[in-house]
């Protein structure tokens, strides 16, 4: 008998807003289970309200759990993941952004970014299977630096060719691609239903 739950999808997003047109928001409405984070409103820039902003969504969910993170939303996946409360099935992480490096004009600084807990960046082995979605062309990462980010996350790096920052701004909406990387992080089944 298959005893296997649907894993709830938490849905990590960036900076930015989540927008109705956002590929994460969309693909929130093709799942039977998902909820998106909603960083704390008086700290939206603090990495630590957003890290405890994912923890108390996560510890809220019972059963197995995947988490599908864009942008600095990635940042803050990993930023959690060094003492997660939980286990975890999987992780997609799509298009992390190099806060180490100086970001385009329209961005937080260097420095405010430091100031708000991003730096650095953490670079340890993530202790759930992992899938770094990167662009070959992001104005906010390069491609090696990037994959960097991957080895050491231990993730499973993949290619999306030049994508920009994979968000409404750069031609997404919709990515069919995501479902599937959903899927195949929940058929790890690596951590059992509670």
């Amino acid at each position: 008998m298959n005893t296997t739950v649907d894993p709830t999808v938490v849905l990590v997003p960036g900076l930015a807003p989540t927008t109705v047109d956002h590929w994460q928001y969309l693909l929130a409405q093709r799942l039977p289970k998902a909820r998106i984070v909603e960083p704390a409103a008086h700290a939206p820039l603090s990495r630590e309200a957003r890290t405890a902003a994912l923890g108390a969504t996560v510890s809220a969910i019972a059963g197995p759990v995947v988490l599908v993170a864009h942008s600095a939303g990635v940042l803050t996946t990993v930023h959690w993941a060094q003492q997660p409360t939980r286990p975890i099935l999987g992780a997609l992480l799509a298009t992390p952004p190099d806060f180490e490096l100086p970001l385009p004009e329209g961005f937080p600084s260097r420095g405010e970014l430091e100031r708000h807990g991003w730096n650095t960046i953490p670079r340890q082995r993530l202790p759930f299977p992992s899938i770094v979605a990167a662009s070959t062309n992001d104005a906010l990462a390069s491609f090696r630096r990037v994959a960097g980010m991957a080895e050491a996350w231990g993730a499973r790096l993949v290619d999306l060719g030049p994508v920009r920052h994979l968000n409404p701004a750069s031609g997404f909406g919709h990515w069919p691609d995501a479902e599937g990387f959903v899927n195949d992080l929940s058929r790890t089944q690596a951590a059992p239903a509670d």
